[in-house]
């Protein structure tokens, strides 16, 4: 009984916190950040590059995160079955890399529109809510596991794997619960009513903790930093920065460029955050030309890979 009244009053809390108004904040605060450090360094910008020379360098970038996209896919799939829908096909797979585009139309809320409608059609709408509010979740959990490596640099970050306690079958529907309640936009997109009807309804966890998708959520992390380190090492060749410390700073950026999902794929809050980070330790135009190039192509792929997906929603339109 007490356990269900802290929960309650806990729920009762976030409810009273206007997220959207500081993400918001937060969001424009970063953007002006990020525009502040660009035009102050722009007489040192040069977007020019040999393709012969560089060419190959970008366009493992872009392999890496057209990998990370798969990987993101497949980790989104065995959520699902986490949660109890078997699946024979990879259907699941590819719909997720077709509808990754949605996450940059603004709302940030569409993809887990399409998704949401996805599995409901071969699931049931309990598996389809939960396993579409969970997966930031998991990619938030597995960009802290690889943010905790910076625990050689200060026990602080020790911290960062708090988020895994609760990621198992025992303390779920209490992560569950606080995401219905942060997460009114998608409720309103998907007309669901916010009823209190028990999450374990019609779900069937199939084991205490979901490792396979927690592993490809580092992997999917991990490729991301991949590409962006090989656009830093194409623009910065006498890099001799510590790779354990870019990848801590580029994996809390990255994650603070996930929770606000004001920004559309958390475009300027990632940048921001990793340029406020990782402060005079690399040249100021030499990570402002790599976060750019870095950001058209991890773009590209999303766009390239979602490209069948547009065509066919735009002529259902026409």
């Amino acid at each position: 009984m007490r356990s269900n009244t802290n929960n309650k009053s806990y729920l009762k809390c976030l409810k009273k916190i206007n997220f959207g108004g500081l993400k918001s904040i937060f969001f424009i605060s970063s953007l002006l950040y990020f525009c502040i450090y660009f035009f102050d360094n722009i007489d040192q910008i040069s977007f020019d590059i040999n393709l012969e020379r560089h060419g190959i360098n970008l366009f493992l970038s872009f392999l890496f995160c057209v990998l990370s996209i798969y990987l993101n896919a497949y980790a989104w799939k065995y959520i699902v079955k986490w949660f109890g829908k078997k699946l024979r096909s990879n259907n699941i797979v590819s719909f997720y890399v077709l509808t990754n585009i949605l996450k940059y139309v603004p709302g940030g809320i569409w993809h887990f529109v399409e998704r949401f409608n996805f599995i409901k059609k071969i699931s049931n709408p309990q598996i389809a809510l939960y396993s579409t509010l969970i997966e930031p979740y998991f990619m938030l959990c597995g960009s802290f596991i690889l943010a905790s490596l910076g625990l050689i640099f200060s026990p602080i970050y020790f911290f960062l794997i708090f988020p895994l306690v609760f990621l198992n079958r025992k303390y779920i529907y209490l992560i569950l619960k606080s995401l219905r309640s942060l997460k009114g936009r998608i409720f309103e997109a998907l007309r669901l009513p916010k009823s209190n009807d028990k999450f374990e309804k019609r779900i069937n966890i199939i084991s205490f903790f979901p490792a396979k998708a927690l592993l490809l959520e580092v992997g999917f992390v991990l490729s991301k930093f991949i590409g962006f380190y090989i656009c830093l090492n194409t623009f910065y060749a006498s890099n001799t920065l510590n790779i354990i410390f870019l990848l801590v700073i580029f994996s809390l950026s990255w994650s603070l460029g996930l929770v606000v999902p004001t920004a559309p794929g958390g475009v300027g809050v990632f940048e921001a955050c990793l340029l406020f980070f990782i402060g005079k330790s690399i040249p100021q135009n030499i990570i402002l030309i790599s976060l750019i190039y870095f950001r058209v192509i991890s773009t590209s792929a999303d766009l390239l890979l979602s490209f069948p997906f547009l065509i066919r929603k735009l002529s259902k339109r026409n």
